[in-house]
C-alpha cells in the first residue's frame, strides 16, 4: 500500500459503511460498537501495519510496535503524509 490515495480509500470505505448502516438503523446498537471496535482495533492495526511495512518503515518482527496503544503516533509522518 505505497500509494497514499489506496490507502486513504482503504481506510475511510469501511468506516463510512459503518457509519452510514449505523444511521439508516441497519443494524443494533450492538453491532455498530462491536463493528466501530473491530474497525480501530483490529482493521486500522492491520492496515497501519501494511502501510508502514511496504514503505520499509518497519519489519515483520516489530508488527507489536503497532499493537502498544498510541504507538501509530510515532509513524504519522509516513501513514498519512508520504
Amino acid at each position: 500500500m505505497k500509494n497514499l490515495v489506496i490507502y486513504y480509500i482503504a481506510i475511510i470505505i469501511p468506516f463510512a459503511v459503518i457509519i452510514y448502516a449505523g444511521r439508516v438503523h441497519a443494524v443494533n446498537s450492538l453491532w455498530f460498537v462491536f463493528s466501530l471496535l473491530i474497525y480501530v482495533f483490529v482493521y486500522r492495526t492491520l492496515t497501519d501495519y501494511f502501510r508502514l511495512r511496504s514503505k520499509n518503515v518497519i519489519d515483520r518482527k516489530h508488527f507489536w510496535k503497532i499493537l502498544v496503544p498510541g504507538a501509530r503516533i510515532k509513524y504519522f509522518k509516513e501513514l498519512y503524509l508520504l
